[in-house]
């Protein structure tokens, strides 16, 4: 995980727990509407991907488990996991892209309502993701990956045949790999291929605006058949859709270049899911106030994009920054690389490892200037912030600040999962023993 230069150590602050009186007079736990739902209070446990499912993206009794542990908290809504769309191996994560998937996810969707007494509203994550492979040995990449163009024959005066080029290659410095290979065949080959939105010479990537409208749709049904309260469409990160609304986006079909085209497929699947759900089912999206990469999409950028969500009708706008495969840090061969482990990363998850900002409520700026100019639009969608918001006070201030009316200014608190299971039994010693927790008693 990349470190700033400071190395500012900062001690955890979990702060005053508030009293039964406070909690009960609290913006954070009073009610507040999402859509068509009526969420007992304003704590959101985000999407988070814990590795837990099979190989085969099937519920296992550890994902029961996981979840478990968050509802009997009774937050106001709980995230499941990224969920891959797609029927398609990804390994231990989630999947929805065939109905073989829809036992386990309403046995998940069961034991939240029962853990907290059917007080949490349950949506998913659906996500899609392009090809990444791990990082290979140069012989491999030299001998199998590479295709050898007469930019490498020219480098070496086009006296060597093909394979002797392959050969003599692998036997080079990075830095004289920086040299004979393009940008992109040097990153394949130091860091592992990786495929873009903007790779349209591929068939299948050409084709995606084309595609995911319909997998998003599908998988929106399962999730409402299988029991889930809502859909969260994953726009997020280092992902396919964050990659349409990215400033890097340079595709010239129509679905790239300038905000329009780069918002353009978001909002086809987002029309796509909402046709197939009906208007009274939940459909929001998380999506980056900023993506924390040269050339990436800005906050001003990411004001506009909201208002245009608000503009289509999604329920809620759920706000992440960062988490970019283009700063990453180099992966070891063998693994791929994992895009929360550049500076764009810790911006997505902040630590108490940091820079003199500090890590508490880093993003919230930013959360507030994206409402902002979707209140100045005309449009009353609920906005959830992220990073780094661990306490009562903390979570409080960001629901108060500027307006006590939360149902008029729409912010939710994306509470970090920890101090919301806190928060969330701070009466439970004020109970009778073997009591759960409810801060509305």
């Amino acid at each position: 995980m990349w470190r700033p230069s400071e190395r500012i150590k900062y001690a955890p602050r979990p702060g005053p727990w508030p009293s039964r009186e406070e909690a009960e007079a609290s913006l954070l736990f009073s009610p507040v509407r999402v859509g068509s739902l009526e969420l007992a209070q304003r704590t959101w446990v985000p999407a988070m991907v814990p590795w837990r499912a099979t190989e085969d993206g099937v519920v296992t009794g550890d994902v029961l488990d996981w979840y478990a542990r968050y509802a009997e908290g009774k937050p106001g809504v709980i995230v499941l996991e990224a969920t891959g769309i797609r029927d398609i191996p990804s390994g231990p994560l989630l999947r929805i892209g065939d109905d073989r998937f829809l036992p386990g996810l309403r046995a998940l969707v069961d034991i939240v309502r029962e853990a907290s007494g059917g007080e949490t509203k349950l949506f998913i994550q659906l996500i899609d993701f392009l090809r990444i492979n791990r990082r290979p040995t140069a012989d491999k990449y030299f001998s199998r990956y590479l295709a050898i163009t007469d930019r490498h024959r020219d480098w070496f005066y086009n006296k060597l045949t093909d394979d002797e080029i392959r050969a003599r290659l692998a036997g080079l410095t990075d830095e004289a790999l920086t040299e004979v290979l393009t940008p992109r065949e040097y990153e394949t080959y130091a860091y592992g291929y990786r495929e873009r939105v903007t790779d349209t010479h591929l068939p299948h990537i050409r084709e995606l605006p084309q595609v995911l409208p319909g997998l998003f749709a599908d998988a929106a049904v399962r999730a409402q058949k299988a029991g889930f309260d809502g859909v969260e469409l994953h726009y997020a990160h280092a992902y396919t859709m964050a990659s349409f609304l990215s400033a890097r986006n340079t595709r010239d079909d129509g679905y790239g270049g300038d905000l329009e085209g780069r918002v353009r497929l978001p909002l086809e699947v987002f029309e796509a899911v909402r046709e197939v759900v009906g208007e009274e089912y939940v459909v929001g999206c998380r999506f980056l106030a900023d993506e924390i990469i040269e050339g990436g999409s800005t906050p001003e950028d990411a004001a506009w994009f909201g208002m245009q969500f608000a503009r289509a009708g999604m329920d809620f706008l759920s706000l992440s920054r960062g988490g970019k495969f283009e700063d990453a840090k180099q992966p070891k061969v063998g693994e791929a690389v994992y895009p929360y482990t550049g500076p764009s990363g810790l911006e997505c998850m902040p630590t108490v490892r940091s820079d003199d900002r500090g890590p508490f409520g880093r993003n919230i700026h930013l959360a507030r200037d994206i409402r902002d100019a979707i209140h100045n639009a005309g449009f009353r969608t609920p906005v959830v912030t992220a990073g780094g918001i661990g306490t009562f006070e903390l979570a409080e201030a960001v629901l108060a600040r500027g307006d006590a009316d939360f149902r008029r200014r729409g912010v939710v608190v994306d509470l970090d999962p920890e101090a919301a299971q806190q928060l969330l039994g701070l009466l439970a010693r004020e109970r009778a023993v073997g009591q759960r927790p409810d801060l509305r008693k």
